[in-house]
């Protein structure tokens, strides 16, 4: 960050003094821009998502860029592991499902981390299955 400040008031200055000095408000305003999303990126990569598996329960907690944490716990033998893949994209949602209840995991990873997540917890969900 701090060197796009360096390289935007080098360029400012410059245009500034050639006359163009409208320019120096929108390298402004670009940092600004760029700062915010930086703070935004650093916010979210805050929040996390945990998966246990064992023959008891399969727990899943997820806690927000807030702090704000949610948990879920379901039974091994009732959960079910739901993909959505698309030809393009690659899998695109996996979601946990026990009864009534639904719950999506790694919405916040790529479809190719999605992809491990999804073979990760299969095998786990189904040497759990085996063991009854």
């Amino acid at each position: 960050m701090g060197l796009c400040c360096l390289v935007s008031l080098v360029t400012s200055i410059a245009c500034w003094r050639a006359g163009f000095w409208p320019i120096a408000g929108f390298f402004g305003l670009d940092m600004l821009a760029l700062y915010i999303a930086l703070k935004v990126s650093f916010r979210r990569g805050r929040s996390f998502e945990e998966v246990v598996i064992s023959p008891i329960e399969v727990f899943l907690a997820r806690s927000d860029p807030r702090g704000v944490r949610r948990e879920w716990r379901f039974n091994p033998l009732w959960t079910k592991l739901s993909r959505v893949d698309d030809e393009e994209f690659g899998l695109r949602t996996l979601t946990l499902t026990s009864r009534r209840e639904h719950v999506v995991v790694a919405r916040d990873a790529s479809p190719d981390e999605r992809a491990i997540v999804a073979d990760g917890l299969t095998r786990a969900l189904a040497q759990v299955k085996k063991g009854f």
